[in-house]
């Protein structure tokens, strides 16, 4: 799978009204949103549907315009003026423009036409439920003003936040395990800040200092202990006295410098370079790596001893793609934040641009997605931050949503659904794209793109090959 394509998310999929009068119909809806992952409630009526709108939390509805009671555009009107956020799908017989119009009017998302084909009404309902997401995060984080250093809302991420509180107020050491730009060291300063300690937060990334400057970096040294050492140095350990010191890409510590970190947090003491005097200290190590270093200890590469120091208590952070809306709750803030610092109103995020956030895998977690809306604010023409500003790569990115199978042995994409649906439509029309595309609901161009894309060639159709 190449960097334009993903696969979505099934797990978690929306709660759907089907409104129809018709028994069968409205079974024949339930069945075919149930089968893509959908939990659905059938009602035959629009009074018994403005009940459920009324009572229970409903992402999307789907109606038919034809019912005896009300008809579908006077129960969307209603649907809207109730509950405004929830999208409303009209299943029409029919497509004119009198129709169309008085729909809109009405608020309705989308239509689909009968007979009901089952990847257009999948395809429409998972639209209407991703927008509903996307705009409900963009609403809650714009209204959101607690504690600045809380990193999200999710599931994933609250499970982090309630760990460091726990622990916070003991002198445990940490080992903070993540991908790059998960916010690692975020979370560490959200570990001190919590703990109270009258100490300083001191931090250093392991793999950017120099081998010969590191020992000297952590445990000082002495006058004279080497030829540029003029004057003695305390090191980070006692610089984070009574405080928190912090150890980043812990991972990349040198081999022969480990042994003096082991005996360091073993005897609580540090001996500085050039020194055999050893000073007690009292500060909380909290180290963070993106590596596995039960791996490197396998390896040879990490010192076994030393990791189960370090590894007292371990806090997994979660990458961004399996945050949800923390993302749209992260973006929203740099975008608060960036106006801050440039003194002008802050750029809200349009709909449709949230929805691509929350589509991109983010491979560069929290910092690719700062990065991403300081890049966005700079180009946005307008008040808030749309699609074209985004960057290419998140703007290109396409996900492709996986329906759950009939069986075990076959997963199959709604776009392979609409392959072979399409090709078996032309066929039973004898090869006549043209009547095919008029049976579909699509203009002959449209069609030919789909089979252009899809690799169909007339001497497939044929030859019956192309099913």
């Amino acid at each position: 799978m190449n960097n334009q394509e993903g696969v979505a998310n099934m797990g978690e999929r929306a709660r759907v009204l089907v409104v129809d009068d018709e028994q069968d119909s409205a079974l024949m809806m339930k069945m075919l949103l149930e089968h893509v992952g959908h939990t659905v409630m059938a009602v035959a009526s629009p009074t018994e549907a403005l009940d459920v709108i009324m009572r229970e939390e409903i992402d999307v509805v789907v109606t038919d315009l034809t019912m005896k009671e009300l008809d579908g555009i006077g129960l969307c009107s209603r649907i809207k003026s109730a509950r405004p956020g929830t999208p409303v799908i009209i299943i029409t017989a029919h497509a004119n423009l009198d129709v169309a119009i008085e729909a809109i009017r009405a608020g309705a998302y989308d239509f689909v036409l009968k007979p009901v084909d089952a990847d257009r009404l999948a395809a429409a309902v998972d639209r209407a439920a991703d927008e509903r997401s996307a705009r409900t995060a963009i609403e809650d984080a714009a209204s959101d003003r607690h504690n600045p250093n809380v990193l999200g809302s999710s599931a994933a991420i609250m499970r982090v936040q309630e760990l460091v509180t726990r622990i916070a107020a003991t002198d445990t050491s940490v080992l903070i395990q993540g991908e790059t730009g998960t916010g690692k060291e975020l979370v560490a300063r959200a570990l001190h800040e919590a703990s109270g300690a009258h100490g300083r937060f001191v931090a250093l990334n392991c793999a950017a200092m120099p081998f010969n400057l590191l020992e000297s970096e952590l445990f000082g040294h002495a006058r004279g202990a080497f030829t540029d050492a003029r004057t003695q140095r305390s090191g980070l350990f006692l610089e984070a006295e009574n405080g928190t010191l912090f150890l980043d890409e812990i991972g990349e510590l040198p081999l022969e410098v480990q042994p003096k970190l082991l005996r360091a947090l073993q005897e609580r003491t540090v001996r500085p370079v050039g020194s055999n005097a050893e000073t007690p200290f009292s500060a909380r190590l909290v180290v963070a790596t993106n590596r596995n270093l039960e791996q490197d200890v396998r390896e040879k590469r990490f010192r076994e001893d030393l990791y189960y120091r370090i590894n007292v208590i371990k806090v997994e952070l979660p990458p961004l793609r399996e945050r949800g809306t923390d993302v749209i709750e992260l973006a929203v803030r740099f975008l608060e934040r960036l106006a801050t610092s440039t003194g002008q109103p802050a750029l809200k995020l349009s709909t449709p641009a949230a929805q691509k956030l929350l589509d991109y895998p983010w491979p560069g977690n929290v910092r690719e997605l700062e990065n991403c809306m300081e890049y966005s604010a700079v180009l946005a023409r307008h008040r808030e931050v749309r699609i074209a500003d985004l960057p290419q790569k998140v703007r290109d990115y396409r996900v492709v949503r996986v329906a759950p199978p009939t069986d075990a042995t076959e997963i199959i994409p709604i776009d392979e659904y609409e392959r072979r649906y399409v090709v078996h439509v032309i066929m039973q029309l004898g090869g006549n794209k043209k009547r095919a595309a008029q049976r579909l609901g699509m203009d002959r161009k449209t069609l030919y793109r789909k089979l252009a894309r899809w690799g169909v060639s007339t001497s497939d159709l044929a030859a019956g090959v192309a099913r």
